[in-house]
């Protein structure tokens, strides 16, 4: 708790020396450089400042600095983001203003990405690897008429690296890591290889290809690990092993008015699970016993395609067409463990889920040859074939195999009333084999007053087309009768978000700060839950009939003097959910409140870069049903405790800056599990006293060579 407040106070240091503007003397203005360029939800590719939507860059040298190993690492550190970790399963979804990864689409190079629940939503962010990433843009709020449904609360565009700056640069790197204090290079710790090559062929050809071995070997914590022969709960891992491979290959062609490259990329893991019941199989005859253990491995597969073309016609009109084929499968093998001698009996292989998506989206942009208006017009097509088992869902005893198609058509314009003020409207028209016809509007604009303050308002909204579960699921027995509705209509998500920002210089340019004051509003109508639809027997069924509303307000100031660099941020967030599924609850909305920060400080002669990332996550409150000694039920507010997630990391440059020396701390406050009161429990069924969200203090070390000839 000390280190915690010691963090805080310097975090307010920090806020209050960037605000005692009195001392220096600013002036509002441009430095000649370079600008960063956006093209998630852009018509055409331009810098963040014209932007009329609010875009979050995560530039590459922050994914450096933090030497992050997947997404989750970036996304940790974001304001209103949380990351939801599942020890048992190996996978981590985000949650976003209170909303979770159903809400929130991911995109790589503005193609939704396959996961085994979806297209683009519930995707596992462990296994999205960062190594060619040029850069994450993100957007807060409502997209539907960007990306389509299930954009409610936001989207995530993962931008890829398509050049490099020599004939040929061939890249390896390794990367050690400890799991909390366990580490050895037989079964603990983390293990990382990879190498890229990257190849401009001439002035128009580029191609490159790497690959990534990620070998997560879990965390034992108070576990004793697979060969464990009591049966005491004991055996098996806190944090399962995980062994991930990612091969990447590309080919880009770049002429005056035409680019197209095609990518290729096939991802596999290998996730082992073990029971922690051990049967002993004891022989009185001998005395001995010969213990077995039921595990399973889960296999996942993704190949992932995605050709690009972009070209101008008539001289001036842009044509943009991105074709995908995406496959996701992952199979589960069960077997009977015999512990002793470590073989496998028994053997079952299953497919357990998959998903096929063709997707193509194309759009025409600078339609009419206007300086002051620009018009785009495109399509947007998802041919999705997913087949779940009866073991990926308890409430399934039948497989699902069900495709789910959708055909957009969109239009969005821009018009510059002035250099000061521009609009933005759009709208698209979402069609589907499984549902009615539905609509998505947005409009944005900006405004910039005299004295630079720069004002963005977005106002969207995007459906959230339900799951295959919540369409399909049937499962009955003695106890239980839960049923699928293929009648569910989508959610329907609306956001209005308003953001100022102003950038201010001292006379000789050496300081910069920019500070942002954000505010937003977002609604979720049509909510769907499981509601008694017979109370003899209990049958339950997916019904479209909660309300979700998050209000909330953020500030976050950017600095940058001479060699240092950092962030600041707080945000405030306000959730009500009205929940007409349960017999009781209360729609009051409740608070929570996050802080984060980051500092790093250069010196160029030394080649060095030390850095440390912050952010602190306030109590989380929710509403829970709980049953009291006397058998009634009771409504309690339960509270998750806050927590504090803080990384150091120093990176040195050698031989030319050919050798990059990277060596940190993650998880410095060895946060490893959180109180919470935050589940449903009571007194004949005990909730969870606490939530397991992370394996506690690690150190890792990277190193990465540059060969450039």
């Amino acid at each position: 708790m000390k280190r915690l407040r010691l963090i805080l106070a310097f975090i307010g240091v920090l806020n209050i020396s960037a605000q005692e503007k009195d001392s220096l003397d600013f002036k509002f203005g441009e430095i000649n450089g370079l600008e960063e360029v956006v093209v998630t939800g852009q018509i055409n590719p331009q810098s963040v400042n014209k932007s009329v939507f609010e875009v979050k860059v995560i530039n590459r040298e922050t994914i450096d600095r933090l030497a992050a190993n997947n997404l989750a690492d970036i996304l940790n550190q974001q304001l209103n983001i949380n990351i939801i970790p599942n020890a048992s399963t190996g996978k981590s979804g985000v949650q976003l203003f209170g909303l979770d990864s159903q809400y929130f689409k991911i995109l790589v190079d503005n193609i939704p990405l396959i996961s085994d629940e979806g297209l683009g939503n519930n995707a596992d962010l462990t296994q999205i690897n960062l190594d060619d990433i040029e850069r994450i843009e993100i957007v807060e709020g409502s997209m539907g008429v960007q990306y389509g449904a299930n954009a409610v609360s936001g989207i995530i565009n993962i931008i890829t690296k398509k050049d490099a700056q020599s004939e040929w640069q061939i890249t390896p790197y390794v990367q050690e890591e400890t799991i909390g204090d366990e580490y050895n290079f037989e079964d603990e710790g983390r293990h990382i290889q990879s190498v890229k090559v990257a190849h401009n062929i001439n002035d128009n050809w580029f191609a490159q290809i790497s690959a990534t071995r990620n070998d997560f070997k879990g965390r034992f914590g108070e576990k004793q690990g697979q060969n464990y022969q009591q049966n005491d709960g004991l055996r098996g891992y806190e944090w399962l092993p995980k062994l991930q491979n990612n091969y990447k290959a590309l080919v880009r062609f770049k002429s005056k008015n035409t680019t197209a490259f095609y990518k290729l990329e096939w991802f596999d893991e290998r996730v082992k699970r073990y029971s922690e019941s051990v049967r002993l199989n004891e022989n009185s005859s001998t005395g001995t016993i010969n213990p077995t253990a039921s595990d399973d491995i889960f296999k996942s597969g993704r190949m992932f395609h995605h050709f690009n073309l972009n070209t101008k016609l008539f001289e001036k009109t842009n044509l943009n067409i991105s074709t995908s084929f995406q496959e996701q499968k992952r199979d589960v093998e069960e077997f009977t463990y015999r512990i002793k001698t470590g073989e496998k009996l028994n053997i079952r292989k299953n497919e357990f889920e998959s998903r096929q998506a063709i997707f193509s989206r194309g759009n025409l942009s600078n339609l009419l040859n206007f300086e002051k208006f620009d018009l785009q017009v495109g399509y947007e097509l998802n041919l999705i074939d997913g087949f779940a088992s009866p073991m990926s869902n308890p409430l399934q005893s039948d497989p699902v195999d069900r495709k789910l198609n959708n055909y957009d058509v969109f239009a969005t314009s821009k018009y510059q009333f002035s250099d000061k003020f521009s609009i933005r409207p759009g709208v698209r028209a979402l069609f589907s084999n499984q549902f009615d016809p539905l609509m998505a509007v947005s409009l944005s604009s900006k405004y910039l007053f005299n004295d630079g303050v720069e004002a963005r308002a977005v106002v969207g909204s995007s459906p959230r087309t339900p799951s295959y579960d919540e369409l399909f699921t049937y499962f009955v027995d003695v106890n239980h009768d839960v049923r699928g509705n293929e009648n569910l209509k989508p959610e329907q998500g609306f956001s209005t978000f308003i953001h100022f920002k102003k950038t201010f210089w001292s006379d000789d340019y050496k300081l910069k700060i920019k500070p942002k004051l954000s505010f937003w509003y977002l609604n979720v109508s049509d909510r769907i839950e499981l509601t008694i639809v017979n109370p003899s027997p209990l049958a339950y069924q997916f019904s479209n009939i909660d309300k979700f509303q998050s209000i909330g307000t953020s500030m976050t100031t950017s600095l940058e003097y001479k060699n240092i660099s950092g962030n600041i941020g707080l945000s405030l967030t306000g959730v009500s959910k009205v929940l007409d599924s349960q017999d009781n609850f209360n729609d009051d909305f409740l608070y929570g409140l996050q802080a984060n920060s980051n500092i790093s400080y250069r010196i160029p002669k030394w080649g060095l870069t030390s850095s440390v990332f912050f952010k602190y996550n306030g109590p989380q409150y929710q509403f829970v049903q709980q049953q009291n000694e006397a058998d009634e039920t009771v409504l309690t507010r339960g509270k998750q405790d806050g927590f504090g997630l803080m990384d150091a990391s120093f990176r040195k440059r050698l031989i030319k800056n050919k050798l990059d020396l990277t060596f940190g701390i993650r998880n410095v406050l060895d946060v490893d599990r959180v109180n919470t009161t935050a589940v449903e429990g009571g007194a004949h069924d005990a909730a969870p006293s606490s939530l397991l969200l992370a394996y506690g203090r690690s150190y890792f070390i990277k190193l990465l060579y540059q060969f450039k000839f």
